[in-house]
């Protein structure tokens, strides 16, 4: 293997520095807490207390696999379809779905609960319309709603791209071996969009588990997510090692995930026809 030169060293150094500072270190603070007492001393009472926070583990890491299957339904045929479209359409598309993407997710958040807050715009009119009153913020699905909200662009941008970089060959191909239209996607497309999928679901899957405003927000203060667990822990100067113990738990998690989902992205390149 090549030696680095002098030059890219220099080059190279900044970049190291950086995710010392703002990455490596900060992990290491959090490692610190989570294995250490208010005194400092070495313990793993933090690691153990976790047993109690299980409901909060399973509740947050089941809303965040809805909203990446759901964004994974809708995102996978939108990107198809603007995938066919002309450019001119394509790139309109695209800028309305980057478009909410320059907002704030605060302001996206405080927007969707004016729509959907039991006295706000559509509760107001389907009691105008003679329907029930819209009981919708405080239940899982304002939640879920509001992942899938703030989250869907970062499921088909990826994709989109997958599939927009697609050799048109490969489909002829298909078509001249006798696949249809089913046995083409299935077969030819999905295997080779198959890393976009995958970078598609960790960048909703990620943010979903760890996502603390939404859920205070559209969720009402009735669901404990990881992240608001995490900054009601962090609000304490007494529970910074829980609030440790939880985050490092947390990044556990989500680095398995990342782990088995590009393996399934190394085995899933080949296509079958």
């Amino acid at each position: 293997m090549k030696k680095k030169s002098f030059f890219e060293h220099i080059a190279t150094a900044p970049y190291v520095f950086w995710a010392s500072i703002f990455i490596v270190g900060p992990l290491l603070v959090v490692l610190y807490f989570a294995f250490t007492d208010q005194e400092g001393k070495f313990t793993f009472e933090n690691i153990l207390s976790l047993s109690s926070y299980s409901h909060t583990f399973i509740m947050s890491l089941g809303f965040a696999l809805i909203a990446t299957v759901i964004c994974l339904l809708i995102g996978y045929p939108l990107a198809y379809c603007m995938s066919r479209m002309s450019e001119r359409t394509r790139n309109v598309l695209t800028v309305l779905l980057m478009l909410p993407m320059w907002i704030s997710l605060l302001i996206r958040t405080y927007s969707l609960m004016a729509l959907l807050d039991n006295g706000g715009l559509v509760s107001g009119l389907l009691t105008r319309l003679g329907f029930e009153k819209l009981t919708f913020i405080g239940t899982e699905g304002a939640v879920i709603l509001g992942m899938i909200y703030d989250f869907l662009p970062y499921m088909v941008l990826p994709i989109f791209t997958s599939m927009n970089k697609l050799d048109v060959r490969y489909l002829e191909a298909a078509a001249d071996l006798g696949c249809n239209n089913r046995k083409t996607l299935w077969r030819v497309i999905l295997p080779l969009t198959m890393p976009g999928v995958i970078s598609g679901i960790t960048m909703v899957f990620v943010p979903s588990i760890s996502t603390f405003y939404i859920s205070q927000k559209l969720g009402g203060g009735v669901f404990d997510l990881l992240g608001d667990t995490i900054e009601r822990q962090f609000q304490n100067a007494v529970t910074y090692h829980t609030g440790a113990a939880i985050s490092l738990v947390m990044m556990i998690l989500i680095l398995i995930s990342l782990a088995i989902m590009n393996k399934f992205s190394d085995s899933g390149e080949d296509i079958i026809v």
